[in-house]
C-alpha cells in the first residue's frame, strides 16, 4: 500500500514509526513532516491545507490510504474532498469532525443523548457569559468553542481569573475559536484519555492514557498542549472502560449517527473520573498528542491493518492486542513555551538517546546548516516502555538526560499519580 500521512509532530512520528512496520506498507509519504518522520517516510513539500494539491498528490501517487493527523484539516472537511475523489481516508468528515471543533456542539449532543457530562452555558457575548460566571461563581471552566491549540481552556480557581478568561477569548486572543464561549461546571476527579477506532457503525476500544497538561512539576502554570503522558491509564479498569463504552461513546456513536453524521476515525475522550462515575470532559477526533506516542509503544498489533479496517467499515471483526509493558513519554519544549517559544538553539545527542526501550519522537525540529534545531514549542518527546510505570520513568528520564538541550526544558514528574500508585502496593 502507499500511504500518505498528513502532519508534523509528536504524534506523526509516531503514527509514521508504527505504520512503517507494516507488512501491507509499499510507500510512506508524509506530507510536511518533520527530521524525525524524515527517517520513516519520503518527505513531502504540500501544504495540508490546500485540498486540491492533497488530492492531485495523491493522484500522481497511487495513495491506498490517507491518514491524518491534526485536527484542523479534519475540522476543515479533508476527508469529505478525499471521499468525493474515491481516495480512502481515515478520519471523520467535516460534520463529524464538529466534536472538536466546536464544545458546544459537543455539549448539546450530551445534552440530547444523556451523556454524562458537566453542566454548561454557551455564550456569543462577553455580558451574558459574565453574568452567568458571576452567578455560578468560582472555579470554574472556562472554554473557547472552536480550535485554540489546546490553549483556549481556563480552569478558573477564583474569579478573577474567570473573568479575565472571558476578556481573553471576546478580545480576540483565540481568533474566531473564541467568538462562542462554553462555560462548564468545575469537576472534581482523576482525569483519563480514552481512545476508541470507529467505523461509522462500531466502535472498538483502543487504549487508555493519562498526560500532564500544565506546564510545571506538580501540575501548575498554563495549560499546554501536553507535557507528557503515560500508558495504561490505572484509573481506567475494566469496569470503568465498560462504563465509559455503554454511557458515553455508544451514545456518542448512535447520536452522531441519527444526525447524519456517522463518526470514522479515532475517536479520544478526555474523561474525568468521578465519584459517580465517567463523564466527558470533551472529544478530540484525532490521536493524541502526546498519547499517541505511548500507545504506539504498547500497540502489539499491525496498526495499518486496524486503520484499514476503521475505514472500510470492518472493525466488528477486528481486535486490538497490547503489550504488558507500560510506556511513558516526556516532551522536551523549548524556552517561553506555552507562550512565545525560542527557536533555531542547536539540539545534539538524540541518536545517542534512544535504545533499547526507548524512542525519541520528533515534534518541532527542522535541520539549520546540518545541525537539528528547534523549531516548535514542543520540540521532542523522548518515550520509553518498562515493566512499570516507573520502570518506563526511570528509563525515560535516563534517555532524556543524555540529550544535550540547554535551551529546552521538561517536567519531572511525568507520570507520579501511576508511580505513587505503584510504590503504595
Amino acid at each position: 500500500m502507499n500511504v500518505l500521512l498528513l502532519g508534523s509532530g509528536g504524534r506523526e512520528h509516531a503514527l509514521a514509526w508504527k505504520i512503517a512496520a507494516s507488512p501491507l506498507l509499499t510507500k510512506l509519504y508524509a506530507a510536511p513532516g518533520n527530521p524525525g518522520i524524515g527517517g520513516e517516510a519520503e518527505l513531502v513539500k504540500l501544504d495540508i491545507t490546500d485540498h486540491a494539491a492533497v488530492v492531485a498528490f495523491c493522484r500522481e501517487k497511487k495513495i491506498d490510504l490517507v491518514v491524518v493527523g491534526p485536527e484542523g484539516p479534519l475540522v476543515a472537511g479533508i476527508a469529505d474532498d478525499l471521499r468525493a475523489e474515491n481516495i480512502r481516508v481515515f478520519g471523520p468528515s467535516k460534520a463529524a469532525a464538529r466534536l472538536e471543533g466546536s464544545k458546544g456542539f459537543t455539549k448539546d449532543l450530551c445534552a440530547r443523548y444523556n451523556i454524562p457530562t458537566a453542566a454548561y452555558g454557551r455564550f456569543g457575548d462577553l455580558a451574558s457569559a459574565k453574568a452567568y460566571v458571576e452567578k455560578t461563581g468560582a472555579p470554574i471552566v472556562i472554554k473557547a468553542d472552536g480550535l485554540a491549540a489546546g490553549k483556549g481552556v481556563t480552569v478558573a480557581m477564583t474569579m478573577d481569573e474567570a473573568r479575565a478568561a472571558l476578556a481573553s477569548c471576546f478580545d480576540g486572543s483565540f481568533g474566531a475559536a473564541g467568538a462562542e464561549v462554553v462555560v462548564e461546571e468545575f469537576m472534581t476527579g482523576e482525569e483519563a484519555s480514552f481512545f476508541c477506532l470507529c467505523d461509522g457503525t462500531t466502535a472498538l476500544p483502543f487504549g487508555t492514557a493519562q498526560d500532564h497538561k500544565r506546564v510545571g512539576d506538580g501540575d501548575v502554570g498554563p495549560n499546554t498542549g501536553g507535557m507528557g503522558a503515560y500508558s495504561p491509564a490505572p484509573v481506567m479498569t475494566p469496569d470503568m472502560i465498560e462504563r465509559t463504552m455503554r454511557e458515553i461513546i455508544e451514545p456518542t456513536m448512535r447520536g452522531m449517527a441519527e444526525l447524519g453524521a456517522p463518526f470514522a476515525g479515532i475517536l479520544f475522550a478526555g474523561l474525568m473520573i468521578t465519584e459517580s462515575g465517567p463523564k466527558l470532559i470533551e472529544y478530540n477526533t484525532r490521536f493524541g498528542d502526546p498519547e499517541c506516542q505511548v500507545l504506539v509503544m504498547r500497540l502489539r498489533d499491525d496498526l495499518l491493518v486496524l486503520l484499514n479496517a476503521a475505514t472500510d467499515g470492518q472493525l466488528a471483526h477486528m481486535s486490538v492486542r497490547w503489550r504488558d509493558e507500560a510506556a511513558l513519554t516526556v516532551v522536551m519544549a523549548a524556552r517561553g513555551y506555552p507562550g512565545t517559544p525560542e527557536k533555531g538553539s542547536v539540539i545534539r545527542g538524540v541518536e545517542d538517546a534512544a535504545g533499547e526501550g526507548v524512542q525519541i519522537f520528533h515534534a518541532g525540529t527542522a535541520i539549520n546548516g546540518g545541525a537539528l534545531v528547534a523549531n516548535g514549542g514542543r520540540v521532542l518527546n523522548v518515550t520509553a516502555s518498562g515493566a512499570t510505570v516507573g520502570e518506563a520513568q526511570a528509563r525515560a528520564y535516563a534517555a532524556l538526560d543524555r540529550i544535550d538541550w540547554p535551551d529546552g526544558f521538561c517536567r519531572r514528574d511525568i507520570g507520579w499519580q501511576a508511580v505513587a500508585r505503584e510504590q503504595a502496593g
